[in-house]
């Protein structure tokens, strides 16, 4: 067994509930496309007010992942 490779990916998750809201959709998203997700590292946290008031998070992270090492083998 060989050890791993993992690739990262950059994206921005946004909810008007919470920053564990705006992550988890983040993730879900990616879920839907990427094989092997392992983890999430959060990196940015931000978000926009509109009159005095939070109206929406915007957390960015980046997504680990492992590449798939199943390579066609020379004869």
């Amino acid at each position: 067994m060989q050890d791993p490779v993992y690739k990262l990916i950059e994206l921005t998750g946004t909810s008007t509930t919470s920053i564990e809201d705006a992550v988890d959709k983040a993730i879900q998203r990616a879920h839907q496309t990427l094989k092997n997700l392992s983890w999430f590292q959060v990196v940015e946290t931000r978000g926009s007010i509109t009159e005095g008031k939070v109206r929406q998070w915007q957390v960015t992270v980046k997504v680990g992942f492992t590449v798939d090492n199943t390579a066609a083998t020379s004869a």
